[in-house]
């Protein structure tokens, strides 16, 4: 599914968000910053990377990023994107449940709207937590569901009837990839359920913001 929606891929997540999206991926890699050593290069693992909008946004804060996705086509797209920018990062054909990284490997591991389709969510962020060095940061940037009556009943009409079908019709999905989507989301743990899930994997001090009022939140914990 992910591997046919690639074409459409990027454009689809600027539309679908009004833009708002670039500016979820800069506050990841804000409230990851204090994880960026004094003494040597600040290397950053993104997973479930897709087209690598997220690493692309801590190379340009200065990491030195990896990236790894399980769909191949997604990282194609990654790696040309990089280029175009003088980059060449690592790129791993790579499961979160399964990842090829040595523990403490790196000072930061991020994950960008994919937790949700990690097939196990505890070990997949125990993963995220073994490959980070100890006082590493581990951040989550995830879509959820407003909080406020008003906006979440507006918001929940757009996200499952009108994201939906502009989704389906601008990709052509066969699986109809734009209709998973909300569906993965609302089945998602909410905020204080995912920090709880944080912490069960070994994270300490997780804190949340919400973005664009819970449309989005990020969580960011310390190994």
């Amino acid at each position: 599914m992910f591997a046919r929606i690639v074409p459409t891929y990027d454009f689809l997540n600027h539309l679908l968000s009004a833009g708002l999206d670039r500016g979820w991926r800069r506050a990841a890699v804000e409230g990851c910053l204090w994880s960026r050593p004094a003494d040597r290069a600040w290397r950053v693992l993104d997973v479930c990377a897709g087209t690598g909008d997220l690493a692309l946004a801590f190379a340009r804060a200065g990491a030195r990023v990896t990236l790894a996705d399980f769909t191949r086509e997604m990282l194609v797209v990654a790696r040309a994107k990089a280029a175009r920018r003088g980059l060449a990062p690592p790129l791993a054909v790579a499961d979160t449940l399964r990842l090829p990284c040595a523990d403490g490997a790196f000072d930061a591991v991020s994950v960008g709207f994919g937790i949700r389709n990690v097939e196990d969510l505890d070990r997949g962020l125990a993963e995220m937590a073994r490959v980070v060095r100890p006082g590493g940061a581990v951040a989550v940037l995830e879509l959820g569901q407003p909080s406020s009556g008003a906006v979440r009943r507006l918001y929940g009409a757009y996200f499952t009837r009108v994201l939906p079908a502009i989704g389906q019709l601008v990709s052509r999905s066969p699986e109809n990839a734009y209709a998973y989507l909300p569906r993965s989301v609302l089945a998602f743990p909410p905020p204080d359920a995912l920090a709880e899930r944080m912490r069960g994997a070994g994270l300490r001090e997780v804190t949340w913001q919400p973005l664009a009022a819970g449309i989005c939140t990020l969580h960011v914990g310390r190994r």
